[in-house]
């Protein structure tokens, strides 16, 4: 198989126009490899990759981001509409310069949250006007090749199926079979074939792939990469894909993906009567712009970004810079001084892996501390597990923060997977009572309420779909414990889909800067 050449063509149509997506039947088909191997290839022969990721991912997304020297963004039609979605793919290749976008699909093609696909990785790549590039897994199969790529080719109308790539070929014969049969009966060339590999060469865990904060996996991760940028430049034609994803014509024009008046009314829906609350008393500072700096008396927001906690959207950390605050990065693992806060912001990650260092950071123990001064804190999934009294794993239990009196135990099994639709049922510092929310949760740990409180906690969502904290009389999940300006869930937020987000939580920490100011 024809290799790209060493000085590949730069693609001729406008930044936003030149896009491939990859897909394959199931999860386990062979797409991360193919994406990750696609994105490092093309970005070491010298050109500019954007990559993106369907779906709420944050490890794939990473190793993304990784793969191609750019932050990859994800793209989800659970939480955006379709003009919002190419406005912020727009926006993505607008920012980034990039040359190329290349999307990574989300489990099958056409498996979306019900039988007619929605919000399925099909759906998406219509919504772009994207090609597929389809990885097939040939394990034991030749002719049947050509009758899977030919129901994909006439499943959904409207949908540019435009090659395929074989994976899991046992041999030049099987290989030989397998494009025969596909040129025979279908229109779809073949682009590629990549052996049967004798050792996985992607790390695993519970989640997918493996972390790239964790497990020490980070000085490995770079061979990782170029090796299969290696497989992917010997058995795959990049020329053609290159070629495909070039010959496209441009998004049509949307407004700007930050101009909120613009796409008022999309996102969570807020009840009549309810806005943006007044917390203090003086006007908020106006907000900022993209690439501004941020202002003298901007309030300070820390985020922790360590080998615990590092699940966050770009589009959530750019919401609140706009919203007016200023970002510190922060580590709880890390014993250096933290700067004065006026706010913090837990994202999620894996704070099993690191409950003992956890359980010794001097910063765990001023938490408590901070929330009864009134700091605004807002954790979720991993950081909710950090603001719980204790973490649980393999029969060993470890002190948390003790902001809220509930338990979390790591379990073997999923205990929450997928989208959240929320109802906001109690009174709180960030989301108007009576609004709904849409969010994603994927978690091994469950909450556990000891004896002295169970049942009488107050949970502010009530889940419409999902699992949360676990199941109310009623069988309706529950999530987000409030504790004065601390919020905890399960439930991940995309901050576009959540437009008064950023807002309150922004007015929220200007509102203790005053307070710890007293001006």
């Amino acid at each position: 198989m024809p290799a790209v050449s060493s000085h590949p063509r730069t693609p001729r149509t406008g930044a936003s126009s030149a896009r491939i997506c990859i897909s394959a039947l199931s999860g386990g088909g062979g797409k991360t490899l193919l994406s990750l191997g696609l994105a490092r290839a093309f970005s070491r022969q010298g050109l500019a990759v954007q990559p993106f990721k369907k779906g709420p991912d944050y490890i794939d997304a990473a190793w993304l981001s990784l793969a191609a020297g750019r932050q990859a963004s994800n793209l989800d039609p659970y939480f955006l509409s379709p003009a919002r979605l190419r406005a912020l793919f727009r926006h993505v290749m607008g920012r980034s310069g990039a040359r190329l976008a290349l999307l990574e699909g989300n489990r099958g093609l056409f498996d979306g949250m019900d039988v007619r696909g929605s919000c399925a990785t099909a759906e998406l790549a219509r919504t772009l006007d994207c090609p597929v590039l389809l990885s097939l897994d040939c394990t034991k199969m030749t002719r049947t090749a050509a009758a899977l790529v030919a129901g994909v080719r006439n499943f959904e109308p409207g949908l540019r199926l435009a090659g395929v790539v074989l994976n899991q070929v046992a041999s030049a014969r099987h290989e030989g079979i397998l494009r025969e049969a596909i040129t025979t009966y279908t229109d779809v060339p073949v682009l590629g074939a990549i052996p049967r590999l004798r050792e996985n060469p992607l790390p695993e865990r519970h989640m997918g792939l493996a972390s790239l904060c964790g497990d020490d996996l980070s000085p490995q991760a770079q061979e990782i990469l170029e090796k299969l940028a290696d497989v992917v430049r010997d058995h795959v034609d990049m020329d053609r894909v290159l070629s495909i994803a070039d010959d496209l014509p441009a998004l049509p024009e949307e407004p700007d993906f930050w101009d909120e008046t613009a796409w008022a009314g999309e996102g969570a829906v807020v009840p009549s009567g309810e806005g943006q609350p007044v917390v203090c008393s003086e006007a908020p500072a106006p907000a900022a712009g993209a690439g501004t700096s941020p202002r003298a008396d901007a309030p300070r927001i820390g985020y922790v970004r360590d080998r615990a906690l590092w699940f966050y959207y770009e589009e959530n950390l750019e919401a609140l810079r706009r919203a007016g605050a200023e970002l510190v990065r922060l580590s709880l693992l890390d014993d250096a001084a933290w700067p004065e806060l006026d706010g913090l912001y837990l994202g999620g990650g894996f704070p099993e892996d690191w409950a003992r260092e956890l359980s010794a950071s001097p910063h765990l123990a001023r938490l408590g501390t901070l929330a009864a001064k009134g700091l605004p804190i807002y954790a979720e999934c991993g950081g909710f597990m950090v603001l719980a009294s204790a973490l649980e794993r393999d029969g060993q239990r470890w002190p948390m923060s003790g902001i809220f009196p509930v338990e979390t135990r790591f379990c073997p099994k999923p205990q929450g997977l997928g989208y959240v639709r929320a109802d906001v049922v109690l009174p709180n510092p960030y989301f108007p009572q009576g609004s709904v929310l849409r969010g994603h949760e994927f978690h091994y740990s469950l909450c556990h309420e000891p004896a002295a409180v169970s049942g009488r906690l107050d949970h502010a969502l009530r889940l419409r779909k999902g699992t949360g904290m676990g199941r109310d009389a009623e069988g309706h999940g529950r999530d987000g414990l409030v504790s004065g300006r601390v919020w905890a869930a399960y439930c991940h937020i995309f901050a576009p889909a959540v437009p008064g987000w950023a807002p309150r939580f922004v007015e929220l920490a200007r509102c203790y800067r005053q307070e710890r100011t007293g001006g």
